[in-house]
């Protein structure tokens, strides 16, 4: 019961995004390290959209009432499957579309300059979340 509370909910979010974070800036140095390598094409890492509509599935299906289906059959697919959080991985596109230079490279060091720096702030502002919300778990643990 614990465990699916909002608090830990957070908590778990929190823990992936630093994940993810972690795994964002293994990407973005990749891409500056190949920055001169002749037709390297740059990687992303996309997890926030993919969380976005989990999320917004979940808050879906708490606000409407779905209809059962009823299942004969192990092979049948029922009409709405829920999309769980903790199911939701980040995933690491190649960006094919663009070509920045005539050698067919796309990487723009002034971008993952950029990203590179958001990429930290963001890391820093995860773990001060993270530990604001240890805090508060300890607070309670304490008070009961």
């Amino acid at each position: 019961m614990f465990d699916r509370s909002g608090m830990m909910t957070t908590n778990y979010l929190l823990e992936k995004s630093l994940d993810v974070e972690t795994l964002r800036r293994k990407v973005i140095t990749n891409n500056i390290t190949n920055v001169d390598v002749p037709h390297f094409k740059r990687s992303e890492v996309n997890f926030e959209s993919e969380l976005k509509r989990a999320i917004n599935q979940r808050e879906d299906a708490l606000n409407s009432q779905k209809l059962p289906s009823i299942l004969t059959d192990k092979k049948h697919i029922p009409f709405f499957i829920e999309r769980d959080i903790k199911g939701v991985q980040p995933r690491v596109n190649l960006d094919y579309s663009t070509s920045y230079r005539n050698d067919g490279n796309n990487v723009d060091i002034e971008k993952e300059m950029v990203d590179a720096s958001k990429n930290l702030m963001r890391y820093n502002a995860f773990v001060s979340s993270l530990n604001q919300n240890y805090k508060m778990l300890k607070m309670a643990m304490r008070a009961s």
